[in-house]
């Protein structure tokens, strides 16, 4: 019983990184512009794709697969900002949310015509690693790291960088910002695109690791929508503990109960965080 609980925790500990790191595309846009991208899920999905044809059609391993997957992603972010996001970035949140859905759907529209809706896999194993009486699947375990190191990455950025420091002003006051000579719309730009690399990478690690359908970021969008709840909105580091929780959750709950609780008691306590505590476990008081 003990090495199975310990390998739950260690699988969900693993999942959870890879779901923080999702999570951290959709708060890291939230907290810099006010806006939430409902276009996140078929992101996901693109990455995962994008990894899958890499391998497949272009013959690249999936890691050198997640560089091109994210320089993609990075420019589609840049795109979908400057056609869907830029103009209503001010209106009502309904706009921004009405837009972002519209995107949403395009992307599901033309995926689904073009790949189908049938599962794919990319197979590629990179073996297993024995710690104890734990076996962790190499795939895994490489997805962590890499999800750990774009969080380090992106923490440099954030704080070591002019750009990042940009991102930052721009993100605490707009006006102010463009008042001193930062420019705001590029700022937007560049991190819309970042946070949509993001999400595309994530998407990429997990079809490492598991099947998927162009329909599967549906799925992954509505946990980073609990993750970002549980790490406080606009807060990335958040959303890496917060993905770390839902992973915990995720691998212990089947060794007590039927797997089909899992969505239930995420959502119980999705509820939960934004009754008690709407600012989230790691976001500031108000």
């Amino acid at each position: 019983m003990i090495e199975q609980l310990l390998a739950s925790l260690t699988d969900g500990m693993l999942v959870g990184v890879v779901y923080g790191l999702a999570a951290m595309g959709l708060t890291l846009i939230f907290g810099v512009m006010n806006v939430i991208n409902l276009a996140h899920g078929p992101i996901i999905a693109l990455g995962m794709f994008g990894v899958y044809l890499s391998y497949t059609q272009l013959g690249l391993t999936p890691l050198l697969g997640l560089v091109l997957v994210a320089g993609l992603g990075m420019l589609l972010g840049i795109v979908i900002y400057a056609a869907a996001v830029h103009r209503v970035i001010d209106a009502p949140h309904l706009s921004s949310l009405l837009s972002t859905f519209s995107v949403n759907m395009i992307i599901i529209g033309i995926a689904t015509a073009i790949f189908s809706t049938s599962f794919r896999n990319v197979d590629y194993s990179l073996g297993v690693i024995v710690i104890g009486p734990i076996t962790v699947p190499g795939t895994r375990l490489t997805a962590a790291i890499i999800a750990l190191l774009v969080t380090a990455l992106l923490y440099l950025f954030l704080y070591r960088t002019r750009p990042g420091k940009y991102v930052r002003a721009v993100a605490n006051n707009r006006t102010s910002a463009g008042l001193v000579g930062i420019p705001s719309t590029r700022v937007l730009a560049m991190s819309f695109g970042i946070g949509t690399a993001l999400a595309a990478v994530a998407g990429g690690l997990i079809a490492m690791a598991l099947p998927f359908t162009i329909l599967s970021g549906g799925a992954y969008e509505l946990k980073s929508f609990v993750i970002v709840v549980l790490g406080g909105l606009g807060n990335p580091i958040g959303a890496l503990l917060g993905g770390i929780i839902l992973g915990l959750i995720e691998g212990l709950v089947p060794v007590f109960m039927k797997v089909t609780w899992v969505p239930v008691l995420e959502f119980v306590l999705f509820v939960l965080i934004l009754l008690v505590r709407p600012q989230g476990l790691f976001g500031a008081k108000q």
